[in-house]
């Protein structure tokens, strides 16, 4: 027997289906029947790869005796945190301000009213550990809730406040613009957080600093800082040569367990590798890194290969677990580990002890039950072996159980993986990839873009989802849209991209203060109204929007998108120097900003392999947030163009800042020169 849940488009929902738990998803009918009843909901967040979700499911919500006692005191909520970034926002902020701490699965108490009053995340079947059991956690809210009613109401009126008030802090709008003074400070402090022997930030767990990588390359870039340029560097080969990296298939684990990128928690997420993708791409368009270059082409096809979808979008992740062959339950990270053992009955012993070497596979392991997590530590003596044997491992790996996907496409992370894939096709002469970034920007145009102009956050097997989108939706497909410009010069996609920023500007924007909300004006109203400019696992929208509206103006000239960049980037002056982990974004997009950013028009006969040069020149470009736009002379459809003639009836490139153009050139090699050029 089903519950209510079957028929959700979300993979997490689905998966509850059969729960005995009478579930409702997020809806005004579901608390009109806790107010009916007079009863307080469960709220219950998390998502499709989410292990300790899944560990959550079977030991409470399958326990007929536990869902029996739930349904008679509680209506019960599910949430997929993907597909409602605005309800799982405003009470994990809840959650962390009462405890400290956050995570999923996320389970929060409210009354009728969505009001908050006692939360935590994943609770045991048993006491264990100092937790309670869910069942005691159960049986103390619904006491309180009918002995001491008063009591939950004031709280959750305390909790309420406090969420105003924090949310007034980003509305304030008294920060400066960053300067150069304030990108330094971040620099000064990120040096202080830096493992110098393990590279990243900080200790265990590791995540992978997408955003801060970013901003360091362009940082380095603008200044010449070698302390920049080292961090970054260091943290990219440490987590690439790492367990967090598929030495296998490619692609990037959600994080590291521990501090030195070996034990990942094993789920992939198609945000994390979008951003790391863009990252490798843009180490070795600085550098030249062998290294670089393969990682960001094996991560370009693992998104190909096992997160495309037959409508050529992308889905949003593969799961930690899968079935553990040996013990015939699912089990974390079964799919990628090896022992010895397998590696001698796949390879025979000569090539066995071989491959344990190169992939550190060991007698005692480095996961659970003696298993390896597969790390590549140095670079391979022989290259053609190398490959050889890890396309065997591969090979026989594909024939195991794999992990499920989450197969739903979000208008957000699928911006990402367009911005990523057009530019990595781009510069290393790879059109599939810049055909795949197109297909998936073709999917969100037909199926998440309304008639209206306003984007749906999710789709599935090509049918939209019911969520509005949110402010990264916006942000990030627009960057995905110019990206796909400057790489195809097909001027519909810069117009499609002003049209969302349009929608940003209209309905997103604080217009006192240039503070951004990440919901619209016209959105389900919640306790409070979203808003938060820091980065958590993907830019934030706020940093997001800005670096898109930033691009858009250096595009058209528009002194409407550029100042309102430059008042959204307020709130990155205010925190680059205490808190630049968590804004790595908005200092990638401020370096932009005080660097210009360059404006590159290239004009010159389409075929013309002239044309070609001086483009490929501009694209390698590592000035902060350099924009190029190619087109015939003559071409007014796009303002940079405009005015732009040949030079002596060659082509030419014009370099700028703000309409403001340097002498025009002909030779790609001094192009690339003002550009900062380092790899061809």
């Amino acid at each position: 027997m089903v519950n209510r849940l079957a028929d959700a488009t979300s993979p997490y929902l689905q998966q509850h289906a059969e729960n005995p738990v009478d579930w409702w998803e997020w809806s005004p009918e579901a608390f009109s029947e806790a107010e009916r009843r007079g009863v307080p909901v469960l709220l219950s967040v998390g998502y499709a790869a989410c292990h300790w979700c899944h560990v959550m499911a079977h030991e409470s919500f399958e326990d007929a005796e536990l869902a029996g006692y739930l349904n008679e005191r509680f209506v019960a909520v599910k949430v997929d945190r993907e597909e409602r970034p605005d309800v799982d926002a405003v009470y994990m902020e809840a959650v962390q301000a009462a405890t400290g701490q956050g995570g999923w699965p996320m389970t929060v108490f409210l009354t009728p009213e969505k009001e908050p009053f006692y939360f935590g995340t994943y609770f045991p079947p048993q006491p264990r550990h100092g937790m309670p059991s869910f069942r005691q956690v159960l049986e103390g809210v619904d006491a309180a809730w009918r002995d001491r009613r008063q009591e939950v109401g004031e709280v959750a009126g305390r909790i309420r406040a406090d969420l105003a008030d924090r949310a007034a802090v980003y509305s304030a709008g008294a920060h400066h613009p960053p300067g150069e003074a304030d990108l330094h400070q971040a620099l000064v402090a990120l040096s202080r957080e830096f493992d110098q022997q393990r590279g990243g930030f900080g200790g265990a767990p590791k995540f992978p600093p997408a955003m801060v990588i970013e901003f360091l390359l362009r940082h380095h870039a603008r200044t010449g800082s070698e302390a920049a340029l080292e961090m970054a560097a260091r943290t990219a080969e440490a987590m690439a040569r790492g367990g967090i990296h598929d030495q296998l298939g490619g692609g990037f684990a959600r994080y590291s367990v521990d501090a030195g990128w070996v034990v990942p928690h094993f789920e992939k997420m198609l945000y994390d590798n979008a951003l790391l993708l863009r990252v490798y791409l843009h180490l070795w368009r600085a550098t030249g890194s062998g290294l670089a270059r393969r990682v960001a082409l094996s991560t370009a096809d693992f998104l190909l290969r096992e997160l495309r979808t037959p409508e050529g979008a992308f889905a949003s992740a593969l799961d930690a677990d899968s079935l553990d062959e040996e013990t015939g339950g699912t089990a974390e990270g079964a799919y990628y580990v090896w022992e010895p053992g397998q590696l001698v009955d796949l390879l025979g012993p000569a090539d066995a002890a071989t491959a344990a070497r190169l992939f550190t596979v060991t007698a005692d392991g480095t996961f659970e039950h003696g298993t390896s997590v597969l790390q590549l530590l140095a670079e391979p003596e022989d290259f053609a072996e190398y490959e050889s044997l890890r396309a065997r491992l591969f090979e026989a790996r594909a024939a195991r159980p794999a992990p499920a996907r989450d197969d739903k496409v979000v208008a957000a992370w699928n911006g990402l993986a367009i911005a990523a894939l057009a530019e990595t096709g781009a510069l290393l002469d790879r059109p599939d990839l810049v055909d795949a970034a197109e297909r998936a920007a073709d999917l969100l145009l037909a199926v998440h873009l309304t008639s209206d102009g306003r984007l749906l956050r999710t789709s599935r097997d090509g049918r939209a989802g019911g969520n509005a989108g949110v402010l990264e939706d916006y942000a990030d497909t627009a960057e995905g849209f110019l990206a796909l410009y400057a790489v195809t010069g097909e001027a519909s996609w810069l117009e499609l991209a002003g049209g969302l920023l349009d929608t940003v500007l209209k309905h997103f924007t604080d217009e006192a203060s240039g503070a951004l909300y990440d919901t619209a004006d016209d959105a389900e109203e919640l306790i409070r109204r979203p808003q938060d400019p820091t980065d958590n696992a993907t830019p934030s929208g706020w940093t997001a929007a800005a670096g898109a509206l930033l691009t858009y103006a250096a595009y058209t000239g528009s002194d409407r998108h550029r100042t309102a960049a430059e008042r959204a980037l307020g709130i990155v002056g205010a925190l680059a120097g205490r808190a630049p982990r968590f804004i790595g974004w908005g200092l990638a997009v401020a370096e932009a900003l005080v660097d210009g950013p360059r404006e590159v028009a290239v004009v010159g006969p389409a075929g013309d392999p002239a044309t070609a040069a001086l483009r490929r020149a501009a694209l390698l470009g590592t000035t902060p947030g350099v924009v190029v736009a190619v087109g015939e002379p003559g071409d007014s459809e796009v303002p940079l163009l405009a005015d732009r003639p040949l030079v002596d009836g060659a082509p030419a490139a014009y370099v700028c800042r703000h309409f403001a153009c340097d002498a025009p050139t002909t030779d790609p090699a001094a192009l690339g020169e003002r550009l900062g050029v380092a790899v061809e």
